[in-house]
């Protein structure tokens, strides 16, 4: 049988913008940050095979967010910057589903797979991957192209960025998503047809 990767997943890139460099404003230091250069591989090679890809853009209604229009923050970062004729949807909320046509997009191009990139792993990524799951599309998250802050928990307790990550992926697996890195999603997508019944 073939691997829904060597089909013609979509691309979901999350909120990948310059905001998201005022760490301070996001609780500190955040992990994987190699995270935009595992991005940019990814969209280079959707790019090449001609795949389909969606840039998802966060706009805040929060005046102090780095992410609201007016801000310089709001901008996408220039690694996976869109070309012209990729799609761009804005919304104000967590989830790329709503407040865009996102789902009609990809029921129009008839696509059943989506792969999650982008910021932050704990709030817009892990939304947006439950609610693809709950719609039922096949789901893979990239633990390697998303990335995570320090928060700080109801008691004042402190948590490291790496765990807020590990944690928040552990919630999303085999529950709503598939968790891969970037490798091992190339290498499953450039893995040869296998037969099946």
């Amino acid at each position: 049988m073939q691997d829904v990767l060597q089909g013609r997943p979509a691309l979901l890139l999350i909120d990948i913008q310059q905001g998201f460099d005022e760490k301070e404003y996001y609780g500190g230091e955040r992990n994987n940050p190699q995270a935009e250069q595992r991005a940019q591989e990814l969209l280079a090679y959707w790019r090449q095979h001609q795949l389909p890809l969606f840039h998802i853009q966060y706009s805040s209604l929060n005046a102090l967010s780095p992410l609201r229009p007016q801000h310089t923050g709001f901008a996408f970062k220039k690694e996976v910057a869109p070309l012209p004729g990729e799609p761009v949807l804005v919304r104000s909320v967590n989830s790329a589903f709503i407040n865009t046509d996102l789902q009609a997009r990809l029921e129009e191009q008839k696509i059943d797979t989506v792969i999650v990139i982008g910021f932050s792993t704990e709030h817009c990524v892990s939304t947006t991957t439950r609610m693809a799951g709950n719609l039922g599309y096949h789901t893979f998250i990239i633990s390697d192209a998303t990335a995570a802050f320090n928060k700080t928990g109801v008691n004042g307790q402190r948590f490291d960025a790496e765990l807020v990550h590990q944690l928040t992926l552990a919630t999303l697996q085999d529950e709503f998503a598939t968790v891969l890195t970037t490798a091992e999603l190339l290498h499953r997508m450039a893995a040869p047809v296998t037969a099946g019944n």
